[in-house]
């Protein structure tokens, strides 16, 4: 068993996720709200999505509502002050 340590009165930070894997952009997404057929996610450009919906709707006429989906990646790091924050810790607590 693992001990876990819960901290309830520790600040925080939140933004952008740029750690390694992360991706770099946004995703972006179109899906017909008709059919359910869907763009395909691109990253960081959102012109593909919208020609996919334009050419959907070329090849469909009757399918003309889309569902446009951004996806962000964030991520928590511990503020000064905080326990976990890399200046507050001693050797002895580092992983």
């Amino acid at each position: 068993m693992t001990a876990h340590t819960v901290i309830k009165a520790a600040d925080w930070t939140l933004g952008v996720d740029t750690s390694e894997g992360a991706p770099n952009a946004p995703l972006h997404e179109a899906q017909c709200t008709t059919c359910g057929e869907a763009s395909g996610a691109t990253e960081g450009r959102r012109l593909p999505a919208e020609v996919w919906a334009l050419k959907h709707t070329g090849q469909r006429p009757g399918h003309r509502s889309f569902r446009a989906t951004q996806t962000s990646f964030w991520r928590t790091t511990p503020a000064p002050g905080n326990p976990l924050h890399p200046d507050s810790r001693t050797e002895v607590d580092a992983p």
